[in-house]
């Protein structure tokens, strides 16, 4: 079973900044492109980065220009780092492939932004 172990929330003041990291294997990470989304209460889960195997990013409109997504591959680690964040960027953050069929969904780290 794949294990993706997501860490680095925490609460923080709008404007703050923040560091998720998401943690497997290397092979994970070199066949796949890693996404991470977000679960806001109430909400349905949202794409709002992800990186490919060769390194491409994409982000939503949402975060584009304060979230950066990028990986380490010697730590088997796929980053995204939050800046300028906005109350409403609260959420649980998880990370997982962009795929058809996604692994198994991790705990996810929470992420709280107060004004």
């Amino acid at each position: 079973q794949v294990q993706l172990v997501e860490s680095g929330g925490g609460s923080v003041q709008a404007g703050g900044s923040l560091r998720l990291s998401c943690a497997a294997s290397s092979i994970i990470f070199s066949i796949n492109t890693i996404g991470w989304y977000r679960q806001a209460p109430g909400k349905q889960r949202e794409l709002v980065a992800d990186i490919t195997s060769g390194s491409s990013v994409n982000y939503a409109d949402s975060v584009k220009g304060r979230f950066t997504i990028s990986r380490d591959s010697a730590k088997n680690t796929v980053y995204l780092q939050m800046n300028s964040l906005k109350p409403e960027d609260t959420a649980v953050y998880y990370c997982n492939r962009v795929a058809a069929i996604q692994y198994y969904w991790g705990q996810g780290t929470q992420v709280t932004v107060f004004s």
